[in-house]
């Protein structure tokens, strides 16, 4: 008998994975490869939405609690997986620079936005207004992430490869069996594979599809994150990410020429330099409608739990939410409102 059973190892899975690990309790994991939105993620932390100059829900609390928490798994895995790596808001106008000024004099934006304008330095970029500097920003390389941490489990025997068979979960009042494992609790962190559990497909789990890029542009030269209608996210050897598309009708991993197209659209408007297309990657987002995750108890098998619908903000969002949960499961922790799935009542 183990204390739990994960199904999924993207962030989601990897962080309630963690937390367990340092709560000392036993597990055993499930995963696939079939929900890639963690691997193909840019994987900025950014607290701000810079569509709108607002703070991202909880983004405070969220930072404070994730970085040093991926710190102490780069330490334990002994592979570099944050950058940090300053996000410049490319201003297309007087009117969004006011914007942004306002925005940073407000005391909640106040700690992560530069008052100051930033001009432009790189003659390899259309950037006449300059940028606003969003401070305590980063990237969390998920590829890599996601790639070491599964080779870890695996090297302790705590990782199973293969696809969840719905079949083979049988549901006691003690505890859950799936095939020869027993666990006193079964948490589903699948990310859009949530809408094919039968236990938790009545969440209104949306899914939006991403698309990114990766460019070799060796004259450019950039080593900030650049936002304006695509983001340009630095690699090493002259890479970088261009992203992302938002599509919610295709619920498929399949790259499209239309998306690559539209990012290339968009990118032309302000890179000045050529570049080549190396990479084009696609995964589905797991979004929820009204933009909060998915976490929490089955309302009438106490033992299954989602912690799912993490959006486009899992690098920030995972670290808390996991703790979140493994609170309530072993100590009945209440979880904020916003984010327990008993907003949404289970209709079957």
């Amino acid at each position: 008998m183990v204390d739990y059973l994960v199904v999924g190892m993207g962030l989601a899975g990897i962080s309630f994975c963690e937390v367990l690990q340092k709560n000392k309790k036993s597990f055993i994991a499930i995963s696939d490869t079939s929900q890639i939105s963690s691997v193909v993620a840019g994987g900025l932390y950014n607290p701000v939405i810079l569509k709108r100059f607002t703070l991202a829900w909880n983004a405070k609390e969220q930072m404070e609690r994730a970085i040093p928490f991926y710190r102490d798994i780069e330490l334990k895995l002994n592979h570099k997986l944050l950058h940090k790596v300053p996000v410049l808001r490319r201003f297309t106008s007087i009117e969004e620079q006011n914007i942004w000024f306002e925005a940073a004099d407000k005391p909640n934006l106040k700690p992560f936005l530069s008052p100051d304008l930033k001009f432009n330095i790189n003659n390899q970029i259309d950037a006449p207004y300059g940028y606003g500097e969003v401070l305590g920003t980063g990237r969390l390389d998920t590829a890599v992430l996601v790639k070491t941490y599964a080779a870890n489990l695996l090297s302790k025997k705590l990782l199973l490869s293969e696809r969840f068979d719905f079949e083979e979960l049988r549901i006691f009042d003690s505890h859950v069996e799936y095939k020869s494992i027993n666990a006193k609790q079964i948490v589903f962190a699948t990310g859009f594979g949530l809408k094919e559990n039968p236990y938790f497909n009545y969440l209104p789990l949306n899914g939006t599809k991403g698309e990114l890029l990766t460019i070799k542009a060796p004259l450019l030269q950039e080593t900030n994150v650049i936002k304006s209608s695509v983001f340009i996210i630095p690699k090493e050897g002259d890479l970088y990410r261009v992203g992302a598309t938002y599509n919610r009708e295709d619920k498929t991993n399949m790259p499209s020429d239309a998306a690559k197209e539209e990012l290339q659209k968009k990118l032309n408007t302000f890179l000045k330099c050529p570049y080549e297309v190396v990479d084009h990657v696609a995964g589905i987002r797991p979004t929820v409608k009204d933009r909060k995750p998915l976490i929490g108890r089955h309302p009438q098998h106490p033992r299954l739990y989602s912690l799912n619908g993490f959006g486009s903000r899992g690098v920030m969002l995972a670290p808390t939410a996991a703790q979140q949960l493994y609170d309530l499961v072993e100590t009945n922790s209440p979880l904020e409102k916003e984010i327990d799935i008993s907003r949404f009542a289970n209709k079957s």
